[in-house]
């Protein structure tokens, strides 16, 4: 088990201004933008990106981490087995990925997630 990338989810109610500040100012180009969400990335040799969301997809909460994994059926084995409440999913997504929520330690809602 690998985990492949970690993205930090910002909760908006509007993502407009973000285009200025993340595109204009810092450089990131838009990667994905499917109207509640947009990502920023970065070309450098570490891809660091920024979501911009009003939710977080089918209608669930934007989670404050996203990481995405290469084998997301082992993590959501070992997520059951120490006992984590599964918040959402697993759900296959439209927009290509399968992911969960749980929380972290601390609370915070993370999406485990695999592209398709």
């Amino acid at each position: 088990m690998t985990v492949k990338r970690v993205v930090a989810n910002i909760a908006v109610s509007s993502v407009e201004g973000a285009k200025a500040f993340y595109g204009d100012i810092l450089g990131m180009q838009v990667a994905m933008d499917h109207g509640w969400i947009v990502t920023f990335a970065s070309d450098a040799q570490a891809r660091a990106q920024v979501s911009i969301a009003t939710e977080g997809g089918s209608g669930t909460p934007v989670p404050d981490l996203s990481i995405e994994v290469d084998d997301l059926d082992e993590i959501h084995r070992r997520v059951r087995q120490a006992g984590i409440a599964i918040e959402y999913g697993p759900a296959s997504e439209p927009w290509g990925v399968r992911r969960f929520y749980v929380r972290d330690p601390f609370g915070r809602l993370v999406n485990i997630l695999s592209h398709d």
